[in-house]
């Protein structure tokens, strides 16, 4: 870039109080002599010979256009006096200063300085009265002081204009000249503090951002209208921030022409009106925007709304990086995910993210994903989640447990009439053990019989089932292992001399206890007895394994924890006045139930109490427990919600529909709580609330001798093992199920 001529020397301009932008810098000082007049001429000539561009002259006038084009840049070298005049916006571009020589000098004499705003106005409107009205002639009279009209006019294309006005020209002895954008750039920044007497006006043909404050021209002058007289509203503000209403429904894309009421012509005095709101503050204009809005009709306000409200709703989700729009998105419940995904097709691509699904399966205790068949896409490369699909799943198993139909249950008949004492369910197996030394392996789908198990010589007590291996234990003081596919028995486990009453099977381990007081560990695969655990004095009616830690409670009282590898007791749990009927091991608490009535909450490490959790008013045939959540069934017919980290009852699930006899078997979920009754009913409650929800199960024999024994669930089935103890009802498995998918389709 060269040098500027105004600038050589090495001197530095000063920027004006108030204004510090760029595009007008004005340097004062005291009035020129004559002979700073003629340098005056010099300087002028000399920057018109060094401005970059193509000349060319009308009516007298010079005209440089620089090198970039549509880019035009005009430089006005007044007199003026010491003290600046308030009356003109220093910086503001379109500000146009016209104070000659002789005003100067008549200024000096006077001792005229430091006037006010509205005094110097007036003073200039009336010196330069002969100038105007030049001007004025080469105008249209009908639009003599229309500063709207002006503006308008100026904020046409330069290109379309004429140079400049050759009046104005021989009236200001060609002291506008026009540089070139490379050269005004160091005339803003880089004037010389030694000529005091310059004001440079520069105009550039560009976008520019003044900011909402841009003061018009003064009113004690006119300014005639022509291409080098440009006002404020000629230049074009480059938009950063929307700062006004219409500035943000532009920013958003909509017509910049706002809604308009079509009944009729605008009132009169309305510009006024909005001229005096404009001109009020910030706190002001809310002021009377309360005020406004007071006084409005209904159908007013609701125009308003119709307005302003689409200017405010934003797709915030759509503006975020996939990341963090996927972390909002973990807020929501599945429920909420759904109904946003039928936002919008981005939408529903961010709701069917598998790592966000597979997290909301997880907190529903989901564990795996559902494999389902290609379905249509919304568009290539999109895939429905699987973990969304098992959550759906799930969602529709679970509406079928509470309202689903259970008119048509299957009904599996066998055993004769004897009673069902064991119940296993696996996958599409069942497999009842019953004291007529017989177990019967079923289909879950088609009801049928697949097998009998037969190998016992007295009744089957306990049984345990992991897949195809069923391992059951009887009265004959043995246990069997068995293949539920080939129905035969792999394995027969001698070792106690009296009744197997109880088995716990983990992985390809099993511990029994028996009515000879001790327990043995077995492994599943050879049939050999690993070891032997005795310490109880009665017989042992419960028995939980962990694969590390053994626990057993029995009718002497106890509870102990046991090392089955060392084949010691590592504590005797002793607090319990009667009998140990049950018992729950998660691997950090124990949890036994009594005929005392009670329910005792164990520390596995310590071997201390840590809670006693009493109501009930009878035996606890029934519990368990999942996290800190344990219910409980009890002969007292009723079933409690129990947190045993507090020892607190949550619920007690009773009432108008509650069980009429004792409850006898109970399984829950993460939402609902299945328990069976001597009353010959199955009844579905609400983990949550504790109410209840329907009956699943309703024995016409119930309350005259049919009961349900035991019952297992599954995710999607119920299986309930019914019979009598008089006759009056045939013992049978009944089986529900709620997943209805197959059938939908």
């Amino acid at each position: 870039m060269k040098q500027d001529p105004l600038t050589r020397g090495g001197n530095t301009g000063t920027p004006l109080p108030g204004r510090g932008d760029s595009m007008g810098v004005s340097l004062l000082g005291s009035t020129p002599s004559s002979s700073s007049i003629s340098s005056i001429s010099s300087l002028s000539s000399f920057i018109s010979s060094s401005s970059s561009g193509e000349e060319r002259r009308k009516g007298g006038g010079e005209e440089f256009i620089g090198r970039e084009e549509g880019e035009v840049v005009s430089i006005s070298i007044v007199t003026i006096a010491e003290e600046s005049c308030p009356s003109e916006p220093f910086g503001t571009v379109g500000g146009h200063v016209e104070v000659t020589a002789d005003e100067s000098a008549a200024r000096e004499r006077d001792g005229q300085s430091k006037t006010s705003h509205s005094t110097q106005a007036e003073e200039e409107g009336e010196r330069n009265g002969e100038e105007e009205e030049e001007c004025r002639k080469e105008d249209d009279e009908n639009e003599q002081g229309d500063e709207g009209e002006e503006a308008e006019e100026m904020g046409e294309d330069e290109s379309d204009r004429p140079a400049l006005l050759e009046e104005e020209e021989e009236e200001e002895g060609r002291n506008q000249v026009f540089v070139s954008d490379e050269n005004s750039e160091l005339m803003s920044d880089r004037l010389n503090p030694e000529t005091p007497w310059t004001l440079l006006n520069i105009k550039m043909k560009r976008k520019l951002d003044h900011g909402p404050d841009i003061r018009p021209f003064p009113t004690g002058k006119k300014h005639c209208k022509g291409s080098n007289y440009l006002s404020p509203s000629s230049f074009v503000p480059f938009q950063t921030t929307p700062t006004t209403f219409g500035d943000l429904r532009a920013a958003n894309g909509h017509s910049a022409q706002r809604r308009r009421v079509t009944s009729g012509p605008p009132p009169s005095g309305l510009q006024d009106w909005l001229h005096t709101f404009q001109a009020w503050s910030g706190p002001e204009r809310l002021l009377a925007l309360d005020e406004l809005i007071d006084t409005c009709e209904s159908n007013q306000v609701k125009h308003m709304m119709q307005v302003i409200e689409p200017q405010f709703q934003r797709d915030f989700i759509s503006l975020l990086p996939k990341e963090l729009a996927l972390y909002v998105l973990t807020f929501l419940e599945p429920r909420d995910l759904m109904h946003a995904a039928q936002t919008c097709s981005y939408w529903r691509i961010l709701a069917e993210d598998n790592l966000l699904w597979r997290e909301k399966c997880r907190e529903e205790g989901i564990e795996e994903p559902l494999v389902v068949k290609r379905r249509k896409t919304l568009k290539p490369g999109f895939l429905h989640s699987p973990w969304k699909s098992a959550y759906v799943q799930q969602h529709r198993i679970e509406s079928n447990w509470r309202t689903g139909d259970i008119t048509s249950p299957k009904v599996l008949k066998g055993h004769d009439d004897h009673v069902i004492t064991c119940l296993q369910f696996c996958g599409d197996l069942i497999v009842s053990g019953s004291d007529d030394n017989t177990l019967r392996v079923w289909s879950a789908l088609t009801g049928k019989c697949l097998r009998t198990l037969v190998g016992h010589t007295g009744g089957v007590w306990s049984s345990q089932m992991s897949g195809n291996i069923v391992i059951s234990g009887s009265t004959d003081r043995t246990l069997k292992v068995w293949d539920a596919e080939s129905g035969e028995c792999v394995h027969t486990l001698y070792g106690h001399t009296s009744t197997v009453r109880c088995i716990h099977l983990h992985d390809k381990q099993v511990v029994s206890g028996s009515r000879d007081a001790t327990l043995r560990l077995w492994d599943v695969d050879s049939g050999e007895c690993l070891h032997v655990l005795t310490g109880h004095v009665a017989a042992v009616r419960c028995v939980q394994y962990d694969g590390r830690r053994v626990v057993s409670g029995g009718y002497d009282f106890m509870v102990k924890v046991w090392d089955p590898e060392t084949e010691t007791c590592l504590h005797t749990l002793q607090g319990h006045t009667n009998r140990v009927y049950s018992l729950q091991f998660d691997g950090a608490y124990v949890v036994s139930g009594s005929l005392d009535t009670s329910i005792r909450v164990w520390d596995v490490v310590t071997g201390g109490c840590v809670h006693t959790l009493t109501g009930h008013q009878s035996l606890t045939s029934g519990m368990e427990l999942k996290n800190n959540i344990l219910v409980s069934g009890n002969a007292d017919s009723t079933v409690r919600v129990w947190d045993i980290r507090t020892g607190q009852c949550l619920h007690t699930l009773q009432g108008p529909h509650k069980h009429q006899s004792a409850v006898t078997c109970l399984q829950f979920s993460r939402s609902l709580v299945v328990s069976s009754s001597d009353d010959g009913t199955v009844k579905l409650w609400s983990l949550a609330t504790g109410e209840w929800i329907r009956d699943l199960v309703a024995l016409q024999s119930g309350g005259s001798g049919g009961v349900v024994w035991r019952i297992r669930a599954s995710n999607t089935r119920l299986v309930a093992a019914v019979g009598s103890r008089n006759g009056t009802e045939e013992t049978k498995l009944v089986v529900l199920d709620f997943d209805l998918t197959d059938t939908h389709k």
